[in-house]
């Protein structure tokens, strides 16, 4: 039968399977992005602190043997009634991820003297960089720029991550930074700080972490590492001190 035929006994036009096909195409797309909004709106909102979900230590967990701080880089309070420790390797794509937590840590908590941030290197075999990028930070310490490059390595981890000249990104990072340039990289030649990173990894080995990032708030183990799970622990730990 014609259109216009059709169009005449019926009233109407001929139905258009494409049309309709289109348009269940465009309201799965919406109802998919509606869900990942949704999602993400609920991976990254803190739980609350007193929430069942949240982690706990474990039965029979010791307290963090403090002495072993001195492998990591701290920053805050020496007395803050919480201490945030993290084993991380700067090559690591998760790592990166939960810099941006860090740093809401570090100002929100650190600064106000509620929380001690700890940071351990824990550079994995596989990360060619990895170890170079632990050794460009602690060099940058040397001149009170630790966590200037800690912040602009994770930034930046797509530009070195895989480059064959990470070293010298470094050595720009830390002209941009304003560093002393021939210091820094007499520090990387050198590699100075070789030995303390070797002994954080060491620390990690003996208290049985083997992943990173592993992120601990006193003696509770973080099970998905992100501002949300963070900051509601944070919260928790804090309000059992105060009790």
């Amino acid at each position: 039968m014609g259109e216009a035929k059709r169009r005449n006994e019926t009233g109407k036009p001929a139905d258009r399977k494409t049309g309709g096909g289109k348009t269940g195409v465009i309201v799965a797309v919406v109802l998919l992005v509606v869900a990942l909004v949704a999602g993400v709106f609920w991976v990254t909102q803190p739980p609350e602190p007193e929430a069942e979900s949240l982690p706990v230590a474990a039965a029979n967990a010791e307290p963090f043997p403090a002495e072993l701080d001195r492998f990591g880089v701290s920053i805050g309070d020496a007395d803050a009634p919480v201490v945030v420790r993290e084993f991380a390797d700067f090559q690591c794509p998760a790592c990166g991820r939960f810099a941006e937590a860090s740093a809401q840590l570090k100002d929100e908590y650190v600064s106000s003297g509620k929380v001690r941030f700890v940071f351990f290197d824990l550079p994995l075999g596989q990360h060619q960089n990895a170890m170079p990028a632990a050794m460009a930070a602690r060099c940058a310490g040397d001149q009170e720029g630790y966590w200037a490059m800690h912040d602009r390595i994770f930034a930046n981890q797509t530009e070195w991550s895989n480059s064959s000249v990470a070293s010298e990104i470094f050595a720009r990072y830390a002209r941009e930074l304003g560093l002393e340039e021939r210091r820094f990289s007499r520090c990387m030649e050198s590699e100075l700080h070789r030995e303390v990173i070797e002994n954080s990894v060491e620390v990690a080995k003996r208290i049985r972490v083997t992943s990173t990032p592993t992120v601990l708030v006193d003696s509770v183990k973080l099970s998905r590492p992100g501002w949300g799970q963070l900051s509601a622990v944070v919260e928790r730990e804090l309000g059992t001190r105060s009790e």
